[in-house]
């Protein structure tokens, strides 16, 4: 088949390394893409927000299937216009979309079918929010309600703390996302990633992984879109597991369904292990930025096949493999990331694949020169795999060692939760 994938990050990446390998898959095209991303798929100028114009494309390609790959255009309704047009795709619709794209559009749902999820009130001003904060206790956690690139998320340890950040919100610190504030109670316990395929009636579980959101070590510093990850996610006991998918996945499907509003696509379940079990922080309705690079290095099974069978409503009988081992990414951004990057910065990859690894691009361009620069906040994922956290992190590292990136960091102890447990183990 012919798929055309959107997005130019390293989770686009990501998915066109692996569809480039799906025997199913005859051509490959990608838009907009990246320098990586143009080692395996054929690259367009296409603007996903021009649905006519992605229409048009997919007729005079022949495509057969459409990969979304970033929130925005499906929260935008891209699938929809994609299935009007009989074209298949692999992504949820504008309605359901909105698990991702409307916080409290979550936690309403949450409640209504009793999905376990911490204590919320929605606010549309600054004097609403300010109220509700007396119903919770330091730490607060706010949330902007829309899409907010991974950054709208504040835990404040201060009540003078969270009324600064409210007003900062509704002050137009997120843009619209910051037009409704969701304050929720404060979860305790580890947090880890839970993925599930589904058609809106089979649900395919499709992996685990854990992420580190903070800036620096320790997991300490302002959120950003995620600086590395790895899967699976020990934590996530097939015990738990199975309660997730009882307790949270299947009961969201199902809701989704009966609402008129049947979800399609990868459903993204952001939990919170407690000691009553766990409970859901967030949904996202695309692969994890970097978790989808860590699945994608694990993954054994025809991606396309998958997506395809998905996209076409018959993934009753699919089924996933996956490796054994561990993959680990450590993200490379650019300096003063997750505020104002600077961009422009000279990468040389080196023999970073030398050994194994696999440098996913995530924010480059090629300058008019031919050599690599960075072009946004979190420039590369540098990705390796081993039989457990402990190897895949130290060949992770010794790859990142081998890159030339002048204006780039990153965080020098990512699985360091799972590598403390193994040498305990």
């Amino acid at each position: 088949m012919n798929v055309l994938l959107l997005g130019s990050g390293g989770r686009e990446h990501a998915l066109a390394w692996k569809l480039a390998q799906s025997p199913s898959v005859t051509g490959l095209a990608a838009a907009p893409g990246n320098p990586g991303i143009a080692q395996v798929a054929a690259l367009f100028d296409l603007d996903a927000s021009d649905h006519t114009a992605v229409i048009a494309f997919c007729k005079n390609e022949g495509i057969d299937l459409v990969v979304i790959g970033p929130e925005a255009p499906l929260v935008d309704g891209l699938a929809d216009s994609l299935r009007a047009a009989d074209i298949a795709v692999f992504g949820p619709s504008k309605a359901a979309a909105q698990l991702e794209g409307s916080k409290g559009f979550t936690k309403d749902l949450c409640e209504r079918a009793g999905i376990p999820t911490g204590a919320y009130v929605r606010c549309a001003s600054l004097q609403a929010a300010r109220a509700a904060l007396s119903r919770f206790s330091a730490p607060y956690v706010l949330k902007a309600d829309g899409l907010a690139a991974g950054k709208g998320v504040v835990i404040a340890q201060t009540l003078e703390e969270a009324e600064a950040a409210l007003a900062d919100m509704f002050g137009g610190q997120f843009g619209e996302a910051g037009a409704e504030v969701v304050i929720e109670e404060f979860l305790e316990g580890e947090e880890a990633s839970f993925f599930a395929i589904t058609d809106g009636t089979t649900i395919l579980p499709f992996g685990t992984a854990q992420d580190h959101k903070q800036v620096s070590e320790g997991d300490t510093g302002p959120n950003t879109g995620g600086m590395g990850a790895y899967s699976p996610a020990p934590v996530l006991t097939p015990a738990l597991q199975a309660r997730v998918m009882d307790e949270i996945i299947r009961p969201t499907v199902a809701t989704m369904r009966a609402d008129g509003m049947p979800y399609s696509g990868v459903l993204y379940a952001g939990l919170m292990l407690t000691a009553d079990g766990p409970k859901l922080i967030e949904y996202n309705c695309r692969f994890g930025d970097p978790e989808c690079q860590v699945l994608m290095m694990r993954l054994e099974s025809d991606l396309a096949k998958i997506m395809f069978a998905c996209a076409k409503g018959e993934l009753a009988g699919a089924e996933t493999r996956f490796s054994d081992e561990t993959a680990l990414t450590v993200v490379m951004a650019a300096k003063g990331y997750p505020g104002t990057p600077e961009r422009g910065g000279a990468i040389s990859l080196g023999e970073a694949e030398a050994y194994g690894a696999k440098v996913f691009h995530a924010g480059t361009r090629a300058a008019e020169d031919g050599a690599l620069v960075a072009n946004g906040g979190r420039v590369l994922n540098v990705t390796a795999t081993g039989a457990n956290a402990t190897e895949a992190q130290a060949a992770a590292y010794e790859a990142v060692e081998r890159i030339d990136f002048p204006s780039g960091f990153y965080r020098r102890d990512i699985g360091w939760k799972e590598v403390a447990r193994e040498a305990q183990a």
